[in-house]
């Protein structure tokens, strides 16, 4: 097998953004989404990676000619409904919404066309990445679970960055690193408060339910990483001014992903998860960074274990 990574993004969308520079103001257009985020990064650090897509509608149209642009292979389903899209106005410096749509929901023949596709790609990949759609009434949760077990028993090594009912059903699929947000965790009544006790004893129910290991990004403080076979530790990033908080954790999936599929422990997938994650907040373009710039942060990367002791410097 390769060593590249499928990344299962049902549901990309198109992505546009108003900006000011000086006296101009500029129109970015860009196909967005956490599939392509994750991609977009996963291919910065030099993995190979397959996109599994469904597209639909004019807007669609306009997605699949953005990609082409990123440096991913597209495997695209062509959708019988209409893929989202928003407007974000950033010329003031913040991010305001316009306007924006999230898709129209996938009839099941859509998501049966996606599915064999997705499943394919995922059997040719040592490392496959399930990420979530930017509504949940756009895809049926049901594909996932099924995606995580059908790969995950034919020797798949399956990264899923879910919640609500789409965490639920990876978790009855099963899978091997769950990654997930403490506010996420929160919003699902999954962890009763955010102390990292709480969330520790979160990630251990999710991992008797079906992950093998759970990592837990927590905002600016550092990730609570429970790992298969050892003790909960900390993931400390390197201290790094902020530009935009977005796509932080979007990015530490990738990193993680990216270094399994190269054959790395998850020791070294840690570092350089947390190291990506780290440098996409110094940047304005979701998912983007420089894998020279990745190599050195994950060097200063520490984990440390909850219960106190030296860290691995």
């Amino acid at each position: 097998m390769d060593q590249k990574v499928m990344v299962f993004a049902p549901a990309p969308l198109l992505t546009v953004t108003i900006e000011q520079q000086g006296e101009a103001t500029e129109l970015h257009l860009h196909p967005g989404g956490q599939g392509v985020w994750q991609s977009r990064m996963i291919a910065a650090l030099g993995v190979p990676v397959t996109m599994c897509v469904g597209l639909g509608g004019e807007v669609g149209d306009a997605v699949r000619k953005l990609l082409d642009d990123e440096d991913v292979t597209v495997r695209m389903v062509r959708r019988e409904s209409g893929t989202g899209w928003y407007v974000h106005d950033r010329r003031d410096g913040e991010r305001t919404e316009i306007a924006e749509h999230p898709g129209v929901p996938m009839v099941r023949h859509d998501i049966d066309e996606l599915y064999t596709v997705t499943l394919t790609e995922g059997l040719r990949a040592p490392v496959s990445v399930l990420s979530g759609p930017a509504d949940p009434q756009v895809v049926d949760p049901d594909i996932y679970r099924r995606l995580a077990a059908d790969l995950s028993a034919n020797g798949g090594t399956v990264v899923a960055d879910l919640s609500g009912p789409y965490l639920e059903a990876v978790l009855d699929g099963g899978v091997s690193v769950l990654k997930v947000s403490h506010e996420e965790l929160l919003d699902d009544g999954l962890a009763k408060d955010d102390s990292v006790e709480a969330l520790r004893d979160a990630g251990r129910r999710c991992q008797e339910r079906g992950a093998r290991t759970v990592l837990i990004s927590r905002a600016g403080e550092p990730a609570l990483a429970l790992p298969e076979d050892g003790e909960a530790l900390l993931v400390h990033a390197p201290p790094l001014e902020l530009a935009d908080h977005r796509g932080a954790g979007d990015s530490m999936t990738a990193g993680v992903a990216a270094v399994l599929a190269r054959g790395g422990d998850m020791r070294e997938a840690l570092h350089v998860g947390a190291a990506a994650g780290a440098l996409n907040v110094t940047r304005h373009g979701l998912g983007t960074g420089r894998a020279e710039a990745v190599r050195e942060l994950a060097g200063r990367v520490r984990l440390t274990p909850l219960d106190g002791g030296d860290d691995d410097g």
